[in-house]
């Protein structure tokens, strides 16, 4: 495709600003959460209906749009999948925006109603120039990103991709602390798998002085909790980081009373999914040792979370490159690895797949005074001019790929 067809396309993705503003603040006044987004999915199929762009249900509460390029007569195997999370977060609202969540204790805190919004304005876009791009473009409106098992592992089961030759999966993800109209990337490693660990650690309570007579689940919990804290340094490295972390223990005895029993929560990432195999060996290895030692028994339970995100790196370059090209070289921002967890890395182990940053922080001072806030809390406000760049990236990258 010509550059100047290309950026007369690109100037109309923009114009599609408001229509992508008001969907947006339409779904962040009615956040749902994770697997129980029912309003937010009918909402988004009645405006992909009023485009006349072809849908279907996915994962139970997501939307699969599909739209068909017509650049090579409509018979390419080729696929592009531009994929957007819905779910909101178990978070009250502290905006004070006129638009803020109207359902209490729930809040798009994480901007996915930013994501669903831009997805929705490349899909009206590409559905008016299906002669300029071949192959198929799947939107994919994707629930549950937040809550395991996640909802692209959900996506993945129902094999909506069998018989097209996907050439990239595609995620982006706001990124407040990131200048408005900027573009965050990393090839290769980039987000790091979670399973979340818990452990039931039973043994013979009593009375604290009576030490002979017990055997003490709380000391052991202790003994536990050191082994795990142990277990990154058995592969250290000082480029891709394991944590093994514990976040809550409970042992309900008193100042001279020993519980029975003892409770512990936490997580572990890391981001190789061979040492992480060998993590979850060495986590029941610990409890065992610890076990022989005290004479307690401990249950240890490993809920499988998410594989780490990597960035096909021939993609990502091509990615980068059409960035660059459309929004110039100071819109690209290095990213470095990111301790936290995707659900997008379901699609990575599968496709060839990028996922990257958009900036939302706005620009002078509102991004130096960091008035965009931070995801994940109360006071999360996103720079909605954002939402323009967003849109013209998806469609950039489709006719990168599909042109």
């Amino acid at each position: 495709m010509e550059n100047k067809g290309k950026q007369t396309i690109i100037n109309e993705a923009l114009g599609e600003f408001l229509n992508v503003m008001m969907l947006r603040r339409n779904l962040h006044h009615h956040p749902e959460l994770s697997f129980a987004e029912h309003r937010t999915s009918r909402v988004i199929a009645e405006a992909l209906e009023h485009e006349g762009i072809k849908y279907r249900v996915v994962a139970g509460t997501g939307i699969l749009a599909e739209i068909t390029g017509t650049l090579d007569g409509g018979n390419s195997r080729d696929a592009v999948v531009l994929r957007a999370d819905i779910d909101a977060l178990p978070v009250t609202e502290a905006t004070g925006l006129e638009f803020a969540s109207a359902n209490k204790g729930v809040m798009h805190a994480c901007g996915h109603d930013m994501h669903a919004a831009i997805l929705f304005g490349a899909l009206k876009v590409l559905n008016k120039h299906r002669g300029q791009f071949h192959g198929t473009v799947f939107g994919l409106f994707q629930p549950g990103e937040e809550l395991n098992p996640g909802g692209a592992s959900l996506v993945l089961k129902e094999r909506p991709f069998d018989g097209r030759d996907v050439l990239a999966v595609v995620g982006q993800h706001v990124e407040p602390m990131m200048r408005t109209g900027t573009f965050g990337f990393r090839k290769g490693k980039y987000m790091a798998s979670s399973d979340e660990l818990r452990f039931n650690v039973h043994g013979v309570g009593g009375h604290a002085a009576m030490r002979e007579r017990i055997k003490d689940p709380v000391r052991a919990s202790a003994e536990l909790i050191s082994k795990l804290y142990d277990i990154p340094a058995a592969n250290p490295s000082d480029t891709l980081p394991t944590i093994v972390s514990i976040g809550k223990v409970v042992a309900s005895g008193a100042t001279n009373v020993v519980p029975d029993e003892a409770y512990m929560e936490g997580t572990m990432r890391t981001f190789d999914e061979t040492w992480r195999k060998r993590i979850k060996e060495m986590v029941y290895e610990a409890a065992a040792q610890v076990d022989a030692r005290f004479g307690t028994q401990t249950e240890v339970n490993i809920s499988e979370g998410y594989p780490s995100v990597y960035n096909n790196e021939d993609l990502t370059q091509r990615v980068v490159e059409a960035t660059a090209s459309l929004f110039g070289e100071d819109a690209i921002v290095p990213l470095g690895l990111r301790p936290t967890s995707e659900d997008f890395g379901y699609y990575t182990l599968e496709y060839p797949a990028v996922y990257y940053r958009l900036g939302v922080g706005g620009d002078g001072e509102y991004f130096e005074s960091q008035k965009a806030g931070r995801i994940h809390t109360p006071t999360f406000r996103p720079d909605e001019k954002a939402l323009g760049y967003g849109v013209a990236q998806f469609i950039n990258i489709v006719f990168v790929l599909l042109g």
